[in-house]
């Protein structure tokens, strides 16, 4: 299982998931902040310092032993706190904390295209040939170690810059993804429950500790990938048509 552990490639993938586990959480506290809750600054939450969001398990132990085995993992800092009470009234209090959900979201969403045009500019500029541009980006964005960018002979810092880039971009969609799920404590919870009827919470709050627990099933027996691996694909499809564009092949 461990045979083929490649230790740049875990310092890489998990870099670029603190960083993109950091700004989640701290959209969450910048929005609660800027309507009016500052619950989470007061926390020290309010901060891209990864210290402040670790959580144990779902930051070290689950995404480092996923990174090691290739079981899919899945990462999750800890919860920023937000009280209801205290969020701004322009808006109701559901939909305030609906505002306050979709900011992790959004933000991974931001980074995944901040980073992906970040990627086509680093081909752009490495790879002159415009038959080897794509072939580049392929390598950057799907490579399973960073060994096989290190066989292109691109040197070491472009090496780690494509690999990092092309790892934020995917992670990003990932967390994006798994966290609009509408289930147990995940944000598209959240977000589903400022936006529906009054008469149906009291069933819909009922049903979510159920949820949570249907969600940690999915993980553990890897059926979350068919969960959220149709609307992935459809955006890797999209990104590659993207690069086509762009890279002119």
């Amino acid at each position: 299982m461990f045979d083929s552990i490649s230790i740049p490639t875990i310092l890489v993938s998990y870099v670029a998931l603190l960083f993109s586990l950091s700004v989640h959480e701290a959209s969450h506290a910048s929005v609660a902040f800027w309507l009016e809750d500052d619950t989470a600054a007061r926390l020290g939450r309010m901060t891209l310092n990864p210290l402040a969001h670790i959580d144990p398990l779902g930051t070290v132990v689950f995404p480092l032993l996923g990174m090691a085995t290739g079981f899919p993992f899945i990462g999750w800092a800890k919860p920023v706190p937000v009280d209801p009470r205290n969020l701004t009234r322009r808006f109701t209090q559901r939909g305030g904390m609906a505002i306050v959900s979709a900011a992790g979201p959004a933000s991974n969403l931001v980074l995944a295209v901040i980073f992906l045009s970040l990627l086509l500019i680093l081909v752009k500029v490495v790879a002159p040939p415009r038959e080897l541009e794509l072939r580049l980006f392929a390598h950057a964005l799907f490579a399973r170690k960073v060994e096989n960018l290190q066989a292109l002979e691109l040197g070491t810092a472009m090496t780690l810059a494509l690999a990092i880039t092309g790892r934020l971009v995917l992670i990003n969609i990932g967390l994006a993804l798994f966290n609009l799920l509408p289930m147990g404590p995940l944000d598209g919870s959240g977000i589903l429950r400022g936006m529906l009827p009054w008469r149906w919470l009291p069933r819909y709050d009922r049903v979510q500790p159920w949820m949570g627990g249907a969600l940690i099933v999915l993980a553990l027996t890897g059926l979350l990938g068919y969960v959220i691996g149709p609307v992935f694909g459809l955006i890797i499809s999209g990104i590659e048509s993207i690069a086509r564009l762009f890279l002119g092949a």
